[in-house]
């Protein structure tokens, strides 16, 4: 058999539910497409921290400074997994850090965004890690296995960090006046971005990553869900969405919305969101002061075993 029927019986397994392991042979545009995508959630969940990080401190109570930390914990573990994943499709975390730090890969855009106050952690907490979970628990069923084994840990461990996030959105709602405020301040501020968070619609006849079932899901069917579930939630808390086109088009069967604005979109992951340079240099700083650690222990990159 030669390469192009190989690759035409691969696809054709792939596409048919068939899973895949690191050592099956796979055709390289199928190896390259899983590695972007593995390695962009896990640039994203090592970027997502930053945010959240930037509030232990300030946390109103030792419980919330408590679970804040484990949340913080929890998703640079994510990281930590994924780009293992990651690693036994050909690219090492060393490469993939650089890569990061040097702004040649992305990570989700609402980590490029302040985060202003307390009510910002609960929003992020709740309503981006459902945003997020409702992506992640169809990557289950990816083609790729060692992923879709990854993510049930990581759904079980993100479904946590939504109750979290409620509960901290639910405190301040039943509290003073100037705290229901700043719920509604930091959920007009981060709608947007929320709305971005699943991508522009694709055609699901040319996605690949939809055809070789890396996903499960087009980005618009993730939105739709994601609307389907916390539009209820959030007005049942006397939230008001700032999207006054927001609605259920019962004949159609899904949610009719403002556009996002997609230019924003392309214009903050490709490091020009407000805080997306400071955060990078987080990272680089971090990675400059702790390379002392890794030569420690593993020796200097290139070093003779």
């Amino acid at each position: 058999m030669d390469d192009a029927a190989r690759a035409d019986a691969f696809y054709a397994r792939v596409s048919g539910g068939g899973k895949v392991e690191p050592d099956d042979w796979m055709p390289d545009d199928y190896r390259a497409a899983v590695l972007k995508f593995v390695e962009m959630h896990a640039n994203s969940e090592l970027m997502g921290v930053l945010p959240e990080r930037e509030w232990i401190l300030r946390a109103p109570t030792l419980r919330r400074k408590l679970a804040l930390t484990s949340k913080v914990q929890d998703e640079v573990g994510h990281a930590q997994l994924l780009y293992r994943v990651a690693e036994d499709l050909g690219k090492s975390r060393e490469q993939m850090l650089q890569d990061l730090i040097d702004g040649k890969t992305k990570f989700h855009n609402v980590f490029h965004y302040p985060t202003r106050n307390w009510a910002d952690v609960g929003i992020i907490a709740w309503l981006v890690d459902a945003a997020a979970i409702v992506s992640q628990q169809a990557l289950r069923d990816s083609s790729y296995a060692p992923y879709a084994r990854t993510m049930k840990k990581i759904c079980w461990e993100e479904s946590v960090h939504i109750m979290h996030g409620r509960d901290v959105v639910l405190t301040l709602m039943n509290g003073t006046d100037a705290q229901r405020a700043t719920v509604q301040d930091a959920l007009d501020r981060w709608w947007g971005p929320l709305m971005q968070m699943h991508g522009p619609p694709t055609n699901p006849a040319t996605d690949r990553d939809l055809i070789w079932k890396i996903k499960a899901k087009g980005n618009e069917q993730l939105r739709q869900e994601f609307l389907s579930i916390y539009v209820p939630r959030i007005r049942e808390l006397g939230l008001v969405i700032p999207d006054s086109a927001l609605a259920y088009d019962e004949e159609a069967g899904r949610w009719i919305y403002t556009e996002p604005d997609w230019d924003e979109l392309r214009f903050v992951v490709t490091g020009h969101g407000p805080k997306s340079q400071e955060r990078l240099e987080f990272r680089r700083d971090a990675r400059a002061t702790t390379q002392w650690v890794r030569d420690a222990i593993i020796g200097p990159v290139g070093a003779a075993a």
